[in-house]
């Protein structure tokens, strides 16, 4: 099952560009609101494997241009550091040995296809596997927590660096939550749409020049693991999303550094998944930071 945004309603997508309203085809029996869709999860799917989508009222078409972030208002967005070996030796750090939790703020969710409006000219890619909980859960164990996973989606932890790494302790939040700095999309796949959930390829391209390209099978703490952990922490609610970190090959580890600039064409995917392309705009108002003493650690 492959859940979109159209218009703030939930379609299940049976092709790039076209699948069914779900409010209509259920005959009103699962919400319009694509965020309710996680809240009833397990309904949902069990309803669909039954259904011959032919069959169905409430076709529709639609452009990746036309979609929103498929999980547009969740509880929590919980985001991994370091969380990629060999991201964590680019950056010059050591391995950690839990897992390092921040957060990105849900304003900062927009779609596969939004434009992007540039801060400064630190502005940097995080090409990310992102989680979607599809039940609550509260202490789940490894071996039960892909159960808890509605699916997963593409996204971009994009972050300015320069206000990351301003003043005496680092600002990963509020750095990696401008308006605009969480594509995710297109859709959402359900777990058992993939080969291998623990398999997953994924990358990015800058203006069509690979940038980043790794699998979560190099993830230091993997999905199970990291439900376990968050779910030990604190309850987790349908709809929220855990950003798993990114693999090496982000802009300021380059040697020289590398940023996003106006025009640029971000493009990021994940095999079997979706492909965001956004598209990087120029912005009248600038973030307010001072200049960096350092390029420090990254995330």
């Amino acid at each position: 099952m492959r859940i979109a945004n159209l218009g703030g309603r939930a379609v299940i997508a049976t092709a790039d560009d076209s699948g069914v309203d779900l409010a209509v085809a259920s005959q009103g029996r699962f919400s319009a609101d694509i965020q309710q869709v996680y809240e009833q999860w397990d309904a949902l799917h069990r309803w669909w494997n039954n259904q011959d989508p032919s069959q169905l009222d409430g076709a529709v078409s639609f452009s990746s241009e036309e979609l929103g972030p498929p999980v547009p208002r969740p509880r929590q967005v919980f985001c991994l550091g370091a969380n990629y070996a060999a991201h964590a030796a680019e950056a010059k750090v050591d391995a950690p040995e839990s897992p390092v939790i921040f957060t990105k703020f849900p304003s900062s969710l927009t779609g596969p296809a939004s434009d992007i409006t540039l801060v400064s000219n630190r502005v940097d890619w995080e090409a990310e596997v992102v989680v979607v909980v599809g039940r609550t859960a509260r202490a789940v164990s490894r071996a039960d927590a892909w159960s808890y996973v509605a699916g997963v989606t593409v996204g971009q932890d994009i972050s300015e660096r320069r206000l990351q790494f301003q003043g005496p302790l680092p600002q990963l939040s509020i750095a990696k939550s401008l308006p605009g700095f969480g594509p995710i999309g297109p859709v959402v796949v359900s777990v058992d749409e993939l080969e291998d959930p623990d398999d997953l390829v994924l990358g990015c391209l800058v203006n069509g020049e690979e940038m980043q390209r790794s699998s979560t099978s190099d993830l230091i703490f993997d999905v199970p693991e990291l439900v376990e952990y968050l779910s030990t922490m604190c309850t987790l609610y349908p709809g929220d999303l855990i950003f798993t970190g990114t693999p090496e090959g982000v802009g300021a580890t380059r040697r020289p550094p590398r940023f996003l600039a106006a025009g640029d064409v971000l493009e990021t995917w994940v095999e079997g998944v979706g492909r965001l392309r956004n598209t990087l705009v120029p912005n009248d108002v600038p973030v307010a930071v001072a200049p960096a003493h350092t390029d420090g650690a990254h995330s």
